[in-house]
């Protein structure tokens, strides 16, 4: 089935500066996220259609609006960015796409199986023809990240109505690509030194006693959150099991589970795998327990990269696994090496203070990172150490111009913690400098509730680290079971003998 790519209003006249209905910097950097959208949907055989403002002189939207995007004029051209994507362009006099346009015709013979709706702004235009989408019956997908509006505040509105109310699935056109990770067991798992007593203890027995028959193992979590865990799990059963006896199903690494949702069932000889059991679960706890607090902060950000920077707060033997969950939980980088080779990416990360208070000067540190550090690493300034937060993104900015990507304020508490107010200013300032190109990168103590103010506050907020919210999640419990030997359902009393039907497994052993 083909998906319909809506692009809403990319034109001149909203994304080029000295126009009147200009939306700002922060709308010009989905430019490259739509592109990359437009890019994959070709691939896949999408049809694109590009609604754009096309009015006359005397339109009556000039009462509300200044006038604006007048067809024939430069305003009302698709930006330069885009123009080469082979598209339907369809003109438009209203908010809505669908308002007296081809598109409903268009759509009815194309017959698609989900809209996928992008562009500007979020909380009029977008909004208005993702709700008249939705009440023609249609499957509606908006990219958080490929959407954007003047007003910050009606943006976040916009996303939330649009999900809660209209039914429209969010989604994110940069969400981290990661690769199948390449997990080695250790000497400790695989030795038995980490599981408790009494599975080795166990094992022992049965083999003094000649006993291995095929058993079936189910494993089920304590609470709903994201799966995390299966690809180290999948590692650790395929050096264990035998090839010729064994049978694995299990949901996929980051989907959601519900409450005591069977996630993993394991049947082979139960010597080969039941001294594991500590470690599968121990593995699946803390991988599920960190992707969950990843995605609570993701969903909150609403489109707003979320980085990991919890690395520093668990121990280096697990501060890999851990990022990599958050990248499983939909982060779109973290700061530990490990975790990111884990995940297939880049590490990503700023400066720390010890560089700046080392050197001596904000600037000065900032000169020496783009002087040393290769051209592919991001020129992202923490601007709190020694000055004002506005005032050292001034000079950081004035000092690296163009090349300056971001200015990252991580104010501690003893001096306020960073607050919308500040980011506010520093946006402002900038902007009136001319930077409107370095956007604002914040961390210090974040978690799902303070991101809410950010955004409710309208903070202009680029990005967020988050560490210990993400680092010092709860696991998530898990149990495991036998519910069948050698094909007999039997269980412990409390539980249900016999195989637990979930048709959501799938077999990956």
């Amino acid at each position: 089935m083909v998906k319909a790519v809506l692009v809403i209003d990319m034109l001149r006249g909203f994304l080029e500066e000295d126009y009147p209905l200009y939306c700002g910097a922060r709308a010009r950097r989905i430019i490259p996220n739509v592109q990359a959208l437009l890019e994959r949907e070709l691939n896949e055989g999408s049809k694109l259609l590009f609604l754009s403002d096309r009015h006359s002189p005397d339109d009556p939207e000039f009462k509300i609006f200044p006038p604006h995007c007048i067809e024939g004029t430069p305003e009302a051209e698709v930006i330069p960015e885009l123009a080469r994507y082979q598209g339907e362009v369809m003109a438009k006099k209203h908010f809505s796409g669908f308002f007296k346009t081809p598109l409903e015709e268009e759509l009815a013979k194309l017959k698609p199986e989900r809209l996928i709706v992008c562009g500007v702004c979020t909380d009029i235009c977008v909004l208005h023809t993702v709700a008249d989408a939705r009440n023609r019956g249609y499957e509606v997908e908006v990219p958080v990240d490929g959407v954007a509006s003047s007003d910050e505040r009606a943006h976040h509105f916009a996303l939330e109505h649009m999900e809660r109310v209209l039914g429209a699935k969010l989604t994110n056109v940069r969400a981290s690509p990661v690769r199948t990770p390449k997990f080695e067991p250790s000497e400790a798992v695989l030795s038995g030194e980490t599981a408790d007593i009494y599975f080795v203890r166990t094992v022992d027995i049965l083999r003094c006693e000649a006993l291995n028959p095929v058993a079936t193992m189910e494993a089920f979590s304590s609470r709903a959150g994201i799966f995390c865990g299966i690809e180290e799990v999948k590692a650790l059963l395929s050096r264990v099991l035998p090839e010729d006896s064994r049978e694995v199903w299990a949901l996929a690494e980051g989907e959601t589970m519900d409450r005591k949702e069977v996630v993993l069932r394991i049947t082979a000889p139960y010597q080969s795998y039941g001294l594991y059991e500590t470690a599968i679960c121990g593995i699946l706890a803390h991988g599920s327990g960190w992707a969950t607090a990843a995605r609570e902060c993701v969903e909150v950000a609403r489109g707003i990269p979320i980085t990991s920077f919890g690395a520093r707060h668990v121990h280096p033997s697990v501060a890999g696994v851990m990022e990599y969950a958050a990248i499983i939980g939909g982060c779109t980088g973290c700061s530990s090496i490990a975790g990111a080779r884990l995940a297939g990416i880049e590490p990503t990360g700023t400066m720390p203070h010890a560089l700046i208070i080392v050197i001596g000067d904000t600037v000065k540190a900032t000169l020496a990172f783009d002087k040393c550090m290769p051209a592919e690493v991001p020129r992202v300034s923490l601007v709190d150490t020694f000055k004002d937060e506005a005032e050292e993104s001034l000079r950081v900015a004035q000092a690296l111009g163009k090349r300056l990507k971001s200015v990252r304020l991580d104010t501690p508490g003893e001096r306020g913690r960073v607050t919308p107010d500040l980011v506010k200013e520093v946006r402002a300032r900038l902007d009136l400098a001319g930077f409107r190109h370095v956007s604002i990168f914040v961390s210090g103590g974040l978690d799902p509730e303070r991101i809410t103010h950010f955004l409710e506050s309208g903070a202009p907020v680029d990005g967020f680290g988050v560490g210990s919210y993400i680092s010092g999640a709860k696991p998530i419990d898990f149990t495991a079971d036998l519910h069948e030997v050698e094909g007999k359902p039997i269980a412990k009393r409390g539980r249900i003998p016999g195989i637990t039907l979930n048709s959501r497994l799938k077999r990956v052993m």
